[in-house]
């Protein structure tokens, strides 16, 4: 589908492999008649169907998706509708099955000397964790920035909210401590918990006791909010029900917001 043409003999250049290397993939792929050649070709390779996509570009927006499996796409700007709709729709992949009354079921409690309310889509677990966004420089710098910009205003997120920051490879520190900013990000609390996958594989830990036990007395349906790839009711966290996937900004704009709604 996609053939070796001069960019990708271009990126063996700069990632520094041997150049008699480089020759040789080159002769190979040139003989088997296997190396694209956009400028002299007009050859556009064998045709696996007759449809021609168009996509407008200015049509694509910000999205999520949950809140319990990974394909139920949510546009971000239809994402409080959508999680309203969700809480007393019949019980299912877009439902939780409340009556009105218990949709809006909010509690207070006390944490860290300092009375907190919780309701229904509140966020109490959100995480950058290792994915396919964590090996993509521009979300995971825009994330940087966002941080960066909130702090600058006096944002915050709450103390109980659970964060963290697990990318896949130890360069994603790096560039953001280049950048700086790796700093900004730990202020928030997305501070690197470890490389490889975390949260979407239930690996958060408890939430603290006070949180937990507000959660359960009071049968709230709190949310997590991370930038994995599986969000399944029960496997980011026992007690978080509504999951969506979104990317490492929008993680870091949900803590800071405190709620899906």
């Amino acid at each position: 589908y996609f053939p070796v043409d001069g960019k990708t003999l271009d990126y063996l250049t700069r990632t520094n492999r041997d150049a008699e290397h480089i020759s040789i993939i080159e002769q190979y792929m040139r003989t088997n008649r296997m190396l694209r050649d956009y400028k002299t070709s007009n050859d556009d390779g064998v045709k696996f169907s007759g449809d021609v996509l168009e996509l407008d570009l200015s049509s694509v927006e910000p999205c999520l998706s949950g809140p319990k499996r990974p394909h139920d796409k949510v546009p971000l700007s239809q994402m409080q509708s959508d999680f309203n709709s969700c809480l007393t729709a019949p019980v299912g992949f877009k439902g939780f099955g409340l009556n009105e009354s218990n949709a809006k079921t909010s509690s207070t409690f006390n944490y860290q000397g300092q009375e907190y309310t919780i309701k229904n889509g509140d966020v109490v677990i959100s995480a950058i964790t290792s994915c396919t966004n964590t090996s993509n420089p521009s979300v995971m710098l825009a994330a940087g920035v966002l941080a960066q910009k909130a702090i600058a205003k006096g944002l915050s997120v709450r103390p109980y909210v659970k964060t963290s920051l697990s990318p896949g490879s130890g360069v994603v520190k790096s560039y953001l401590e280049s950048a700086e900013l790796l700093e900004p990000l730990q202020q928030l609390g997305f501070y690197i918990a470890g490389y490889g996958c975390m949260t979407c594989i239930g690996n958060s830990g408890e939430l603290d006791d006070e949180l937990n036990d507000v959660i359960k007395d009071n049968d709230l349906l709190v949310s997590a909010v991370l930038s994995g790839n599986r969000n399944f009711e029960g496997r980011v966290h026992p007690l978080t029900k509504a999951n969506y996937l979104a990317s490492p900004p929008l993680c870091v704009a949900y803590a800071l917001a405190g709620s899906v709604d």
